[in-house]
């Protein structure tokens, strides 16, 4: 399974961005998905995650990512989002999608180990 993160860019504060990842998997039902982001010099992050059936997506909750960011799904173009809005400088980060196969509790979907597929990542920088 092959998987890219695009959209990221330089942006203001305030501004928004979305990012797409589209898996190359004929079996995308298989997989929850997550988005990971990693700061300069920092340990990667959960930021969000959502299982097949699009219910009940997981959300960072160390800081104000939840409310801001939206992470969905569309099963049938084999795609996944993360929207972003009202960025912040402390978002700027590289940010991951990734896949795991299942549909692991909240618990494990925050654990980047718990994930098969990794994407390149796409920067996203936002200045003040």
């Amino acid at each position: 399974v092959q998987l890219q993160a695009s959209g990221g860019g330089l942006v203001q504060a305030g501004g928004f961005l979305r990012l797409p990842c589209a898996p190359s998997t004929r079996t995308f039902s298989n997989f929850a998905v997550g988005w990971f982001r990693q700061a300069p010099g920092a340990e990667r992050e959960f930021v969000a995650a959502m299982r097949y059936s699009s219910g009940n997506p997981a959300y960072r909750n160390a800081d104000s990512v939840k409310g801001r960011f939206t992470i969905s799904r569309d099963n049938a173009k084999n795609s996944v989002y993360l929207q972003m809005n009202n960025l912040k400088p402390e978002d700027t980060a590289i940010y991951y999608c990734a896949l795991t196969m299942g549909s692991p509790i909240t618990g494990v979907l925050q654990r980047p180990g718990a994930y098969n597929y990794w994407g390149q990542g796409t920067l996203v920088t936002v200045s003040s």
